[in-house]
């Protein structure tokens, strides 16, 4: 029998921040799965109590709240990036796949933020329906990502009149800046790789962590001058809880300071 396998996005950690359909679909499934990192990075149990939170706010009836060991991942930035990360993706399913078939009946793997942004839960997904050793059928049910909150929190329209935006990560951000990028949203940061930039005094950044917990944190202003700011806010976020998940956008010059779009 085919069983529903849900991605659904908890948004990024505030209980209000959940969607109308997220909700609908955790009451469905008769069980939750969540990646547990605790292993590797201890602060991360956090993150688990808060999904245990979010799931009590919005079930009606207790689920069971599964935890599958998050394999190792080289962090090293090896030389085929991209292999080891599919080596990883690799392990994740075999795990997840196991999980599922240790817990008959339908399940929700609890994603942060949103499933379609710098997240691994599609690509995992897939790998279990193609290695054909669970029947699952997938569902994506999107939630509120850590980049719509940034540009809420700092009233931001994200995209620039007329222009585009680049959503990148911080391996890829000065190579993106060298190319021209002048409008670049950027995650999975654990440096704060903008302090490299050739150029600092030429940026405005809009930066928030942890958004959407209690231990928020938010600057804006001239890269210039704010970097050492953001640098310490972000050490305090990760000493509050333990963990620190953070993104910004930078904007070049006079695009920084252009007026409010009219449409």
């Amino acid at each position: 029998m085919t069983r529903r396998l849900a991605l659904v996005g908890l948004g990024p950690g505030d209980p209000e921040l959940v969607t109308a359909q997220a909700a609908r679909v955790l009451n469905e499934v008769d069980y939750f799965l969540v990646a547990d990192k605790t292993e590797q990075h201890p602060g991360t149990a956090d993150l688990i109590a808060m999904r245990e939170a979010i799931c009590a706010r919005h079930v009606r009836k207790k689920r069971r709240l599964v935890s599958v060991p998050d394999p190792e991942r080289d962090r090293t930035d090896p030389p085929d990036y991209e292999g080891a990360v599919r080596t990883w993706h690799e392990a994740r399913a075999v795990r997840w796949e196991q999980t599922l078939l240790d817990h008959p009946g339908d399940a929700a793997i609890l994603v942060w933020g949103d499933p379609t942004l710098y997240d691994s839960a599609i690509r995992l997904a897939h790998r279990i329906v193609e290695r054909g050793v669970v029947d699952v059928e997938v569902e994506v049910v999107p939630g509120l990502s850590s980049v719509q909150l940034l540009a809420a929190r700092h009233g931001l329209v994200l995209n620039t009149i007329g222009g585009s935006i680049t959503i990148t990560t911080g391996r890829r951000l000065l190579e993106d800046a060298a190319a021209g990028g002048d409008n670049l949203l950027v995650m999975l940061d654990g440096t704060l790789t903008c302090r490299r930039l050739p150029d600092p005094a030429g940026w405005r950044i809009w930066w928030g962590a942890n958004l959407g917990s209690a231990h928020e944190q938010l600057v804006a202003g001239d890269l210039d001058r704010v970097a050492d700011e953001i640098w310490a806010r972000r050490a305090l976020a990760r000493q509050a809880c333990g963990w620190v998940m953070d993104t910004y956008l930078l904007r070049r010059g006079g695009v920084s300071r252009e007026p409010a779009d009219p449409g």
